[in-house]
């Protein structure tokens, strides 16, 4: 017996799922500006297209920044707590108290200092991404094998080279982990930025201002259109991180590698 395709399965119940819309609102004479036809949202889609892209490239320049931010941040204080453990239990409740403040909340704050606009993204974006890099790399750093600290400390090694040729190594997976995490949330900081501090130029925003604008012109089928993009946007975003996640793991990460 053949092999069924993996590809066959997602086919049949995308197919499913769209035969079950269009059935829906035929069913229960849905109204199209509370749930708009599939091929009403290409429509859409058609139609503001130049919008929709100007407004997604808009997102994923602040989506962009505050994830490098987010990276090169996260990895430095994760390397200044892994040099001491005192430096670990004073900043670690901080970063801990940030994490746990609702974006909603620093949201205007971030706009007093920095303004409406793309800066107050970039921040947003940067407080989203910049836990799970923290977390995760600071677990890489501290769950290093004491066998080979025994061997370093016993080859007189300094602080700095059990760092460089231990605990970053044994960390990347771990950091890499956590870039990932970050990468999905990247995107969704972003329009979440858009939502709170977002602001446009020649009518035009980022994905979360065009949703709400949308949403007050009453375009459902555009607001939808909205969504499919900002979902295509997180799609690419994540594809790429998991791409460079790949190519540093996969030829000597257990997790990564082939077996036969």
């Amino acid at each position: 017996m053949k092999k069924v395709p993996s590809f066959i399965f997602p086919t049949v119940s995308g197919i499913t799922l769209i035969a079950a819309w269009y059935s829906i609102i035929a069913l229960f004479n849905i109204p199209i500006f509370v749930l708009p036809r599939p091929d009403q949202i290409l429509e859409a889609a058609w139609v503001e297209r130049k919008t929709l892209i100007t407004s997604a490239l808009i997102t994923s320049q602040g989506a962009f920044a505050g994830f490098i931010l987010a990276v090169l941040g996260g990895f430095l204080i994760s390397i200044i707590m892994a040099f001491s453990s005192k430096l670990k239990k004073s900043l670690y409740p901080y970063i801990l108290i940030l994490q746990m403040t609702p974006v909603i909340i620093l949201a205007p704050i971030f706009c007093l200092w920095l303004g409406q606009g793309l800066p107050s993204i970039i921040a947003i974006t940067f407080m989203i991404c910049f836990f799970p890099i923290v977390a995760s790399t600071t677990l890489g750093f501290t769950s290093v094998d004491q066998n080979l600290l025994e061997v370093l400390k016993s080859c007189n090694a300094t602080r700095l080279q059990e760092i460089k040729y231990l605990r970053i190594p044994y960390a990347l997976p771990y950091f890499l982990n956590g870039v990932k995490i970050a990468g999905t949330l990247a995107p969704i900081g972003a329009i979440t930025g858009d939502f709170l501090a977002g602001s446009s130029q020649n009518g035009i925003g980022g994905i979360g201002f065009m949703a709400i604008t949308y949403f007050s012109q009453l375009k459902t089928s555009a607001l939808y259109a909205t969504g499919a993009f900002a979902c295509l946007l997180g799609f690419i975003f994540v594809g790429s991180i998991s791409l460079v996640h790949w190519l540093f793991l996969h030829k000597w990460h257990d997790s990564l590698i082939k077996k036969n």
